[in-house]
């Protein structure tokens, strides 16, 4: 069995951050696998279902915007935490894996995952390893199908929001529309982000602009 581990989420402005690790047989999993954005959303939500019914065991930590927002902490301490709960719910002792590395220094970030997982097991990150390593991109499509998942529920929730990335102009019209007509961010909003900001100071504005 090996082990791979992967995130979603990292960089948006709305909702959670969610890591998947897989422990599994890759000889097992899909042809196809691979880095969750390089594969359609039905794909990928097939090859979820697929890599569910072949795997060991997989585990998905969710990062929600309250920890994310946190004075205490920041997003590379975040990401190495997500993938060291993840790991917990799979590893098992002498198991060995990848993890794609959530920080420019890789062996920083395998030194600090390794740190979070009680049992003793090889791991190794690499930047770029869901490309390399179909167990860590077997761990991104369920990252990626899960933070869909999500995306899906804050529409559900509020309308339209888009993809929930500060580069979506339907993700920055929907935070400005919804903090002009509440005067407060969304709960669903990433407060310390610099676009939730931006709508804060934007509402600002035109709210002095009234007098």
């Amino acid at each position: 069995m090996q082990l791979g581990v992967d995130e979603a989420g990292k960089g948006p402005v709305l909702g959670s951050m969610f890591a998947a690790a897989v422990r599994a047989d890759p000889t097992d999993l899909p042809a196809d696998v691979g880095d969750s954005k390089d594969i359609a959303p039905e794909r990928r939500e097939e090859l979820a279902v697929a890599i569910h019914e072949v795997a060991d065991a997989v585990a998905v930590a969710e990062i929600p915007v309250e920890r994310i927002d946190a004075d205490d902490t920041d997003m590379n301490a975040l990401t190495v935490a997500a993938h060291a709960e993840a790991l917990r719910g799979v590893a098992h002792e002498d198991d060995e894996g990848y993890v794609d590395a959530g920080d420019t220094n890789a062996v920083r970030f395998e030194q600090n995952v390794r740190d979070g997982v009680p049992v003793e097991a090889d791991l190794r990150a690499e930047h770029g390893a869901d490309a390399t390593y179909p167990i860590v991109g077997a761990a991104s499509i369920i990252a990626k199908v899960r933070r869909d998942a999500h995306v899906a529920s804050l529409t559900a929730e509020y309308g339209e929001v888009g993809s929930g990335y500060p580069s979506d102009p339907t993700t920055r019209a929907f935070l400005r529309d919804f903090v002009a007509d509440n005067d407060c961010l969304p709960d669903c909003a990433r407060a310390t982000w610099q676009t939730s900001q931006d709508a804060l100071a934007a509402a600002e504005q035109s709210s002095l602009a009234d007098f």
